[in-house]
C-alpha cells in the first residue's frame, strides 16, 4: 500500500492537497468528494471499507485542510462552479472509474457528472437531497447567524445537536474543536457557501441532471431529517439510471455514526461499484466492532 501526496494546481488558480491511496495497481480508483467543511480526514472510515477492492483519491478544497496553506493569497470566494471545475479537472487528470460524494458535495458531484466525464462509470451520492426542507432551512438559517456574528462555538454546538446528533462522542468533540477554532475569514467563506446553497435551490439546477447517464446510487440515513430519503427520490425523474437506499438506524453522517452503519454501507457500496444489483431499498445495519474505538485508535 502506498499513499502519494501531491499539490495539484487546478485551473491555473487553485493549489490542492491530493492524496492517492494505492492499495493495488490493478484496482480501479474511486474519487471522494467532500461536503461543506469536510476534509480528507473525514473520509478515513470510507477509505477503510474501499481498500480491499479500490484505490482511493481524496482532495482538500482550496481553503480547507492541507490545501489552505497553499492558497493563502487568494481571497476570492469559492463558487459552486469553481467546485465543479475543480472536480472535472481532477477527474480528467487521474481518470477515476467511480465517484463517491457526501452531503453537499453531492451538488458539485452531480453537476460534474452531468458533463459526462469519460472515465467515471458509477457514482454513489450519500446524504444528499435536492430539497431544502424545513429542518434544513432552520439549520442553515441558524448556522448563518452564528457565522455572521463570528460565533464559532455556537456553530459547533449547532452542528452537534442537529445534523451531527447521532455521531459518537469522540467525533462530536472533534467537530467542536475544529469549528470553534475556525478563523474569521473561513467563517465568511462558509457563510458564502450557505448563500450559494439557498440560491442553487431557487435556480432549479436539478434540470441539468437529466444529462447524467451513468448508474447512480443514492444512500440516505433513515433517521436523517435534514436530507430526507423521501425527498431525494424525486431525482428518479431526472436521472434515468438511479437507485435509492436508506440505511436503518442511521442519520446524516452515515458510516461515521456507528460500527453497524459502517458495516452495512461497506457491503452496499462495494457491491454496487463492483457490479452487484441493489436488491433492497432499505439496508439494515449489521453488527461490527465499535466505531468509536476505531476512531480513538487513529
Amino acid at each position: 500500500m502506498e499513499v502519494v501526496n501531491t499539490i495539484e494546481n487546478v485551473n491555473g488558480r487553485f493549489n490542492l492537497h491530493v492524496e492517492h491511496h494505492i492499495f493495488d495497481e490493478r484496482f480501479d480508483t474511486v474519487i471522494l468528494v467532500n461536503g461543506a467543511l469536510a476534509t480528507t480526514t473525514s473520509f478515513r472510515q470510507t477509505v477503510k471499507y474501499l481498500k480491499s477492492r479500490f484505490n482511493v483519491l481524496l482532495y482538500d478544497l482550496p481553503y480547507s485542510g492541507q490545501s489552505r496553506q497553499h492558497n493563502a493569497n487568494d481571497e476570492q470566494p469559492l463558487t459552486k462552479d469553481d467546485e465543479v471545475d475543480i472536480l472535472i479537472e481532477l477527474i480528467e487528470r487521474f481518470r477515476p472509474s467511480h465517484l463517491i460524494s457526501i452531503s453537499w458535495g453531492g451538488v458539485a458531484a452531480l453537476l460534474a457528472l452531468a458533463r459526462s466525464p469519460r472515465s467515471v462509470k458509477k457514482a454513489v451520492i450519500g446524504s444528499f437531497s435536492p430539497v431544502l426542507n424545513d429542518p434544513m432551512l432552520d439549520y442553515i438559517g441558524r448556522a448563518q447567524s452564528f457565522l455572521q456574528h463570528h460565533d464559532q462555538v455556537g456553530a459547533a454546538n449547532l452542528l452537534n445537536s442537529t445534523v451531527g446528533k447521532y455521531l459518537p462522542r469522540l467525533l462530536k468533540l472533534y467537530n467542536h474543536r475544529y469549528l470553534a477554532s475556525l478563523p474569521v475569514e473561513d467563517c465568511a467563506r462558509v457563510a458564502f457557501h450557505i448563500r450559494q446553497i439557498l440560491l442553487l435551490d431557487a435556480d432549479n439546477y436539478i434540470e441539468k441532471l437529466s444529462a447524467v447517464r451513468i448508474p447512480v446510487l443514492f444512500v440516505n440515513g433513515e433517521l436523517d431529517e435534514y436530507t430526507a430519503a423521501a425527498d431525494v427520490r424525486a431525482l428518479s425523474r431526472h436521472i434515468r439510471r438511479s437507485e435509492f437506499v436508506t440505511i436503518a438506524d442511521t442519520g446524516h453522517f452515515l458510516d461515521l455514526e456507528s460500527g453497524r452503519a459502517w458495516s452495512g454501507i461497506s457491503k452496499l457500496v462495494n457491491g454496487f461499484l463492483a457490479g452487484n444489483e441493489v436488491r433492497h431499498s432499505r439496508v439494515a445495519s449489521r453488527a461490527s466492532e465499535n466505531l468509536e474505538g476505531q476512531l480513538a485508535a487513529l
